[in-house]
């Protein structure tokens, strides 16, 4: 019997995109109701304002403008914390005493649902002059079309983390969405169908968030992908066509930034969903700096006090 000819590999064809552009449109309209309502907060703190107080009138504001659910509750993060230092359990995410100084930078975070419609978005700002702040902020721009470029060319998600990673080294700074739990810079958003109680959260995140993440899990691990984005084994896949929140976080020292905003992935293309969004506008008008087109240097010191180590290696 001749010998038998060697099998081609299957190729999974990837899924077919499961949104209409009236879908899209109502996700960025839920999308600008977030980065609103952060905006109206980030207008309305003050030195003295704890992380609590921020999240409740984060939440207050949410609610007000129609937002019946949330994916996960809302968080806002101050001063060094913005850097996740020394956090090591879940419990530190959520929102303290922390109060907000002159100098401090602050993150807020939310993820509303409305009708089903799903945003995860991350705000960063400062409270005063922070240098250092000024300068990631600005950098942050490198990240954003760094990711984009990366997953227009199907790169494997964990590839894709690791260009992220490279950046961040060469920037000087430190990945900070690594200390987030499973790793994650981002996670699918789908529109919410379960029937679940609204408003009940577990944990931090919303029943019916609980629910459709679970049953996405099975789902995509059945074929060999997964709902989270992380540097491990089960993102070692091409994007899947759908939304993703992605949220680059960096961090030097006592200073962390990010974004979060949804990425939209179809079968061989990608874009970000909306471009007027506060930190795009911000670099478009040139008020943080402008994105590193030269060898990075390393940022000036904090202007605030930190205990944090004196040297970028240190923190590592």
């Amino acid at each position: 019997m001749p010998p038998t000819a060697p099998t081609a590999p299957t190729v999974k064809a990837p899924p077919p995109f499961p949104y209409t552009e009236r879908d899209l449109a109502r996700f960025r309209e839920t999308q600008q109701l977030a980065y609103h309502c952060a905006e109206q907060v980030a207008a309305w703190i003050e030195p003295g304002v704890t992380e609590r107080q921020a999240t409740a009138e984060l939440r207050r504001r949410l609610v007000a403008a129609g937002v019946q659910d949330f994916f996960h509750v809302p968080f806002a993060w101050f001063g060094d914390r913005t850097a996740f230092r020394h956090f090591h359990t879940p419990l530190q995410f959520f929102a303290g005493n922390r109060r907000l100084e002159e100098g401090m930078p602050y993150v807020l975070d939310c993820a509303p649902v409305v009708d089903g419609y799903t945003a995860d978005i991350g705000y960063g700002g400062k409270i005063g002059e922070n240098r250092v702040w000024d300068r990631l902020a600005a950098d942050l721009q490198v990240y954003r079309e760094l990711i984009l470029a990366e997953v227009r060319a199907r790169r494997p998600l964990n590839e894709v983390y690791a260009a992220v990673d490279a950046q961040i080294a060469a920037h000087g700074y430190d990945n900070r969405h690594q200390v987030y739990p499973g790793r994650v810079i981002g996670h699918q958003v789908t529109r919410t169908t379960v029937r679940g109680p609204a408003g009940v959260n577990v944990l931090g995140f919303g029943v019916r968030t609980l629910q459709t993440l679970g049953r996405e899990l099975i789902s995509e691990r059945l074929h060999g992908r997964s709902p989270l984005w992380a540097d491990g084994r089960s993102s070692r896949h091409t994007p899947t066509p759908g939304l993703w929140a992605v949220e680059p976080h960096i961090g030097f020292r006592g200073v962390g930034i990010k974004f979060e905003e949804l990425l939209v992935v179809t079968e061989d293309d990608a874009h970000w969903l909306d471009d007027d969004l506060p930190h795009v506008r911000r670099w478009s008008a040139g008020t943080a700096g402008t994105a590193a087109a030269t060898e990075p240097t390393e940022p000036t010191e904090p202007t605030e006090p930190t205990d944090e180590p004196t040297t970028l290696e240190a923190t590592r």
